[in-house]
């Protein structure tokens, strides 16, 4: 068989090189929305697809560590022990690999007590011996002797995995002077830092390759070590065992027994869908083309989006009263589009199942539409509430909203929702959006038209109904539609704040910090960066010798949590006055956003986003009102600019008491918790008096915050450990606290047990309003995914629920404050509570509708507690 006949096996250490991956990509530009950081996987995946494009081989595997343990381990126990721990960016990273891999029909091996270079040794020994090409691409130095006329090590440079080095028996005798498998003789002398090998003192690679060519092998030199002179030669006497045990330990193992032999490892073709799904996931959008075109799929994905693009209507441009007809005669759902300018409607189209019609948007086509796009005809929308906002600043409200394909496969979707209709046609239909190319002047491929976009959006909406659960179409058409709607008006409404009030506030920050910052400076006598991480780790950890915080890529920690606790447990008087500083500065910027954000009507227009959470509570942007500081002093000068506006005479606020304890004493039905609500009594002073023996008047202070905070802390899965950290207390008095309360409320314990133990069956948790969560990583083998997912899974049904609470009464007091010809109207919504704007003479009205509204929204076994607050301003009317 001639050497071109050849069939070639690659097989890759996936451990070793996604580990360099990790360190040579920035964390921070490969993280997906959910937080999972992805540097780890790009970096690898780009490589291995560069690396099967160039080497083309017939068979492939890639081989991992199951974990630092292994059988070198049992023989020296000290073997990789000087390594780090595991970055936390880095945790979750490999599974997700794995998961990569499967999808694309690649072959992952890993076996307990053995080592991924054991596997590649294994495989490439049978390989050479079967007649393959062999290609072993590693960043561990170990497998250099594997290397010989039929194995080719590919080893990744210094800068990460984007060059790999090639190295045949010639390239490994030019850069080390000895043949490939002498190199872990050479290892055994000099030692492997990395894998924590102590080798010869004062013996490098050139004193070794020296002995080893002057001796003829590792035996013979140490048979003869009483034969070499000077120091070194002392040295090397004194440390015989060590170089005898380091050469035992870098010996790779070749006849490791695996599931399959090279043979069975001939590259398949990709599973698509698969990939397709693992990469949205991970939001890797540009590697599905390199993908694709690596497994020769191109053309087919290429016809497939040809074939869509023929089958959309052609769209029949209609002037105004026609297209009012045309929407007037259509029957059944019709979708809508409606593209924008400046915040105004620019083109509206609409669409059938076969038919396409679109117009430019006039006064005309405004007062002839206004009437059908406001009643009841069900309509299908991507991405809704910025059209009907453009919609109704010309003056036109839509009624019979039907459907969201955006808000849709967010409820099918949480944890990776798509972001646009492309997303949504590619994962659902299997097709591609026609999009122009927004970098080209004159753009080779046109985008779909609105009523094209609208035909799409139909059509994703049935594939989306035919796999959302009943009662997640229920969330959707009940809860999440309805508040849509009510944000729409809230964000068109906006809240008046004052330029003067948080101006003056800005300036009072400013001079606090630098007057914070010459302080800090005195306290070490000199000036250094207060937000430069390296010149504060400097400071911190050499001039001033605190002990080390946790270890990052870039030094140690100085976040603002980790020296919060360094200064709990190393105070000094630099570090209290850099935590001020950040706190000064933390405020001031929030400030900063607020106060550019301000309009020129004096009001403040943040846009709620809907499918931002996996719990289903709303958060906010440009700008963000969640950030706001909660209960401090700072956090009330901040809401005593949020003013009632003109026109209006005071502001209402309104929220929840303990709604989560509320709604975990429903969920567990655990009678003690319900009674302690019913009762009428301070909640925590009850259960107090249950946990400590004690009458409920003699519940101290001390003991109302220790189970105000282990009740909070239950609902989100806290530990005995965490709860000793936050109330500074020993572990074994937190561990004590939490088996008395549990022993009281048995039934919280049970029901937490219970509901995770269920999500694990199901693979989601669901609230009290059937809106789902899903949890696949509750079945991970991946320890750290896993407990991660229990914790989640505890806290995902409570705040879930009163997400879905929260949403339910605030589009019903939207909506009955507009039926009783109200001007008051809801503002603002931020955590558990709603924010709202009262006409004069309206305030009877409006607190009734408000407190029958929130106090309705949800039929527990315990009552909905809400307190309400008046005052002109955001603060006064706090209570």
């Amino acid at each position: 068989m001639t050497d071109s006949a050849k069939p070639t096996l690659l097989v890759v250490d996936g451990h070793s090189l996604a580990y360099r991956a990790f360190y040579a990509l920035p964390v921070d530009n490969f993280t997906t929305k959910d937080g999972q950081h992805t540097n780890g996987i790009y970096g690898f995946l780009a490589m291995l697809i560069n690396l099967i494009k160039a080497e083309r081989p017939t068979h492939l595997a890639v081989a991992f560590d199951t974990s630092r343990q292994s059988f070198r381990t049992r023989e020296y126990a000290e073997y990789k022990a000087n390594r780090s721990e595991t970055p936390a960016e880095f945790r979750g990273q490999i599974p997700l690999l794995q998961d990569c891999l499967s999808a694309m029909s690649i072959t992952v091996l890993q076996k307990e007590d053995i080592e991924a270079d054991d596997i590649l040794a294994t495989l490439a020994t049978q390989g050479a011996e079967q007649g393959f090409d062999v290609l072993v691409c590693s960043g561990d130095r170990d497998t250099i002797q594997l290397v010989n006329d039929d194995v080719t090590l590919l080893y990744p440079n210094v800068q990460g995995v984007s060059q790999l080095k090639r190295y045949d028996r010639d390239a490994v005798v030019e850069r080390y002077g000895v043949l490939p498998e002498q190199y872990p003789d050479i290892a055994a002398l000099v030692g492997e830092t990395s894998d924590n090998l102590p080798g010869v003192p004062k013996v490098g690679e050139k004193t070794a390759v020296k002995w080893l060519t002057q001796f003829g092998s590792l035996d013979e030199l140490l048979d003869n070590a009483d034969k070499v002179t000077g120091v070194v030669g002392g040295n090397l006497r004194a440390h015989l065992d060590d170089v005898r045990r380091n050469r035992a330990l870098n010996q790779l193992l070749r006849d490791v027994e695996l599931p399959v032999g090279p043979a069975d490892l001939e590259v398949q073709p990709i599973d698509a869908q698969a990939v397709r799904d693992i990469f949205a996931r991970l939001e890797f959008k540009t590697l599905i083309p390199r993908v694709a075109e690596l497994a020769g799929i191109e053309q087919q994905m290429a016809a497939v989006t040809s074939a869509a693009a023929a089958l959309a209507p052609v769209p029949t441009e209609l002037e105004a009263a026609p297209l009012a007809a045309w929407a007037a005669d259509a029957t059944g759902e019709v979708g809508v589009t409606v593209t924008m300018e400046g915040g105004s409607p620019r083109r509206i189209g609409l669409a059938t199942s076969d038919s396409a019609v679109e117009a430019m948007w006039s006064d005309e086509v405004a007062a002839s539409l206004a009437a059908w796009l406001g009643s009841d005809a069900p309509k299908v929308l991507s991405d809704a509430k910025p059209q009907i906002k453009a919609l109704r600043r010309a003056g036109v409200r839509v009624g019979g909203l039907a459907f969201d394909t955006i808000v849709a496969g967010w409820l099918l979707r949480p944890s990776f929702p798509d972001k646009t209709l492309a997303d949504l046609v590619d994962r659902y239909l299997d097709e591609k959006l026609p999009e122009a190319d927004p970098t080209q002047l004159v753009p080779e491929t046109e985008g779909a038209t609105p009523a094209q976009l609208s035909w799409y959006t139909l059509r994703v909406a049935d594939a989306l109904r035919a796999e959302l659960p009943e009662s997640v179409a229920t969330v959707l058409s009940e809860i999440e539609l309805p508040t849509l709607l009510t944000l729409a008006d809230m964000e068109l409404a906006g809240v008046a704040v004052s330029h003067a009030k948080l101006s003056a506030f800005s300036g009072e920050l400013g001079e606090r910090a630098d007057a914070i910052a010459l302080q800090a400076y005195a306290a070490i006598g000199r000036e250094v960066n207060l937000g430069s991480p390296k010149q504060l780790q400097e400071v911190l950890f050499d001039e001033l010798q605190l002990p080390k915080t946790r270890k990052t890529k870039t030094g140690y920690s100085t976040d603002a949590a980790v020296l919060a606790d360094l200064q709990e447990t190393a105070p000094h008087p630099f570090l209290d006055l850099l935590l001020q500083h950040r706190e000064a500065t933390k405020l001031r910027q929030i400030i900063e956003s607020l106060d550019t954000a301000i309009a020129q009507d004096g009001r403040i227009r943040t846009t709620y986003v809907q499918t931002g959470s996996q719990t289903g509570r709303l958060s906010s942007t440009d700008p963000n009102l969640q950030n706001i500081p909660v209960r401090t002093e700072e956090s009330r000068r901040i809401r005593a600019a949020f003013e009632v506006g003109d026109g209006y005479d005071t502001l209402l606020t309104a929220d929840y008491s303990q709604i989560e304890m509320r709604i975990m004493a429903h969920l567990s039905e655990d009678p003690g918790l319900i009674e302690a609500f019913n009762s009428g009594e301070d909640t925590h002073r009850f259960v107090g008096a249950r946990v400590f023996g004690v009458a409920p008047q003699d519940v101290d202070s001390q003991m109302r915050t220790k189970v105000k905070a282990m009740s909070y802390g239950l609902v989100y899965g806290l530990s005995a450990f965490g709860l000793s950290k936050q109330l500074r207390i020993d572990q074994s008095e937190a561990k004590e606290l939490m088996t008395e309360y549990f022993r009281r409320f048995g039934a919280v314990r049970d029901y937490l047990r219970s509901s995770v133990e269920q999500a694990r069956i199901d693979g989601y948790t669901e609230t009290i309003f059937g809106r789902r969560r899903p949890f696949p990583d509750l079945a991970s083998p991946n320890r750290v995914l896993r407990e991660n997912a229990e914790r989640a899974a505890l806290n995902a049904p409570i705040q879930g629920s009163a997400a879905d609470i929260m949403k339910i009464a605030l589009f019903h007091i939207h909506d009955d404050f507009s039926a009783n010809g109200l001007r008051s109207r809801v503002l603002m919504q931020i955590h558990d509570e709603l924010v709202v704007e009262v006409a004069a003479g309206e305030w009877d009205a409006a607190e009734r509708i408000v407190r029958a509204r929130m106090g309705d929204a949800a039929s527990l076994s315990v009552p909905l507690d809400v307190q309400i607050g008046r005052g002109r301003d955001w603060n006064e009317a706090g209570h």
